[in-house]
């Protein structure tokens, strides 16, 4: 692949043998993020978990510190006083079964994050092949399947990120804005970093965190030694 001129001078400033400490790599990321607009910046981390094993699923939520930066719009899936608190606690969309049907008449995704009380999952199952693979689909692991909606909304637009494995055994989540400083975006990370180990599968053996990567939307990669985790 080819890059532009902008990447290549990020790049010469990264040492791509070397592992990072948490607090170079993010002030790396910061330096290297030289687009128009504010890039986010992102971890990847590579987990000694088998994903093809129910035992060894990795997956969870976390508020960071300092937020990620990002407007998220909020669709509550809720009837009677759960619904009129998610519209108090700045929900952007609340509805029930005309919300179900905007979903599979409009095919309308102007929003960011599903959350629904235990009592409408059933309706909400109606439409799971579609928000499932959008990773729109609450669950409660990742508190988005709730009777607290108001606890969820707050939770969500502070800043609450999902983390969960993928097919070939990453995690990929955003942990902020290059206009964060590498300062916050160091406490984002370790935020994330904790939750991740936390959620560790007792099934899992040998090294957990096998690699760590950070990069903003257009800058090269920064190796993180996993090791200070």
């Amino acid at each position: 692949m080819k890059h532009g001129k902008k990447y290549q001078d990020s790049a010469k400033l990264i040492d791509h043998l070397n592992q990072y400490d948490p607090d170079q790599a993010c002030n790396l990321v910061v330096q290297t993020g030289k687009a128009k607009f504010d890039e986010t910046v992102e971890i990847s981390v590579r987990l000694g978990v088998d994903p093809r094993h129910a035992d060894q699923q990795v997956r969870g939520a976390v508020v960071l510190p300092h937020g990620t930066g990002r407007t998220i719009r909020v669709l509550v899936i809720a009837k009677g006083a759960r619904a009129d608190e998610a519209a108090a606690a700045g929900a952007d969309y609340v509805g029930a079964e005309d919300m179900i049907a905007k979903i599979q008449n409009e095919n309308w995704f102007d929003f960011d994050v599903c959350v629904a009380t235990p009592d409408m999952m059933g309706l909400v199952g109606r439409i799971g092949r579609v928000l499932g693979p959008k990773g729109l689909m609450p669950n409660p692991k990742s508190g988005t399947v709730t009777m607290d909606v108001a606890k969820a909304i707050t939770e969500i637009k502070a800043g609450k990120v999902e983390y969960r494995l993928d097919k070939t055994a990453i995690i990929h989540c955003p942990i902020g804005k290059v206009s964060f400083g590498a300062e916050k975006l160091q406490e984002n990370l370790a935020a994330l970093m904790d939750a991740i180990i936390k959620a560790k599968p007792a099934a899992a053996k040998g090294v957990y965190i096998r690699s760590l990567y950070l990069s903003s939307t257009m800058g090269p990669s920064v190796r993180v030694n996993p090791l200070k985790f």
